[in-house]
């Protein structure tokens, strides 16, 4: 079931995305038992926005080993590598990336993106945490790379607004796997340019160990994503281009990238 969030004339709501191209309109958040309102659009004649608003994403560095190896940065961790994106920084498909004004060198990250269900995750074991999975979208883990080097920390480099493109919709059962990521193609493309390719059978640390490990640490919300890593190929991306991060079983998420706009020392806009 592809779950997707939508605006229409009559305002934002979540919907069921069909094989024919046909968007269900459900009654609240899709946790727990669907009913449809009865209302149908042709996805054609609405918005498909970011399919969730999660209250936090958690994210996984270091995660693919060939893409440690291209940044030269040491060793794989003996522990996932945890960081936060907030949540203002959450885009949709079609949305576009804006690069600060400045920044030269904003990196495209394709990811794997979970979505946590209506049991949330608090103290779950690796056996435990596919109850959590309520299923799997696509991210972005924009980045800009010199404030990431700088800063030595990656708040700031990671959090601007616009920089975690998600969607277009969540998956609740692959094609054929049900919730089993374990083997998934991910690719990225800038203006039909290969970039990034790479299988979520390499992740160091795999999609329950890391559900399992976050929630030692912090309680995961029904609705909070998890983003799992990139493989090697990241790269620049400047105003003006498209990248489109594809996964297998998924689909494609597309988004243009755009300068942002500067703001005057008194807060408006110029």
């Amino acid at each position: 079931m592809r779950i997707v969030r939508f605006a229409s004339p009559q305002g934002m709501s979540f919907g069921v995305l069909d094989g024919d191209g046909q968007v269900a309109q459900i009654e609240g958040h899709p946790f727990g038992r669907i009913s449809f309102t009865g209302g149908r659009y042709a996805q054609a004649d609405v918005r498909l926005l970011s399919p969730i608003l999660p209250s936090k994403v958690v994210c996984v560095g270091k995660n693919y080993a060939a893409h440690i190896a291209e940044m030269n940065t040491g060793d794989a961790p003996k522990e996932p590598l945890l960081f936060l994106k907030p949540s203002t920084s959450v885009i949709g498909p079609g949305d576009a990336i804006r690069i600060p004004p400045g920044s030269t060198n904003v990196h495209h990250e394709a990811e794997l993106a979970v979505v946590i269900g209506a049991r949330g995750a608090r103290h779950v074991t690796p056996e435990q945490a596919t109850v959590s999975i309520f299923g799997y979208t696509i991210g972005n883990d924009v980045t800009e790379r010199d404030m990431q080097k700088s800063d030595g920390q990656w708040t700031r480099a990671k959090g601007f607004d616009s920089f975690c493109p998600i969607g277009p919709w969540i998956e609740t059962d692959l094609p054929g796997l049900g919730l089993d990521a374990a083997d998934l193609e991910v690719t990225c493309t800038v203006d039909g340019e290969p970039r990034q390719q790479g299988r979520t059978s390499q992740l160091i640390f795999d999609v329950p160990t890391l559900i399992s490990y976050i929630s030692q640490v912090m309680t995961l919300l029904p609705g909070d994503v998890v983003l799992t890593g990139t493989p090697s190929g990241v790269g620049p991306i400047r105003p003006g281009q498209r990248v489109d991060v594809t996964i297998e079983g998924l689909g494609t998420l597309s988004n243009t990238v755009t300068a942002a706009e500067a703001v005057s020392t008194a807060g408006g806009a110029r």
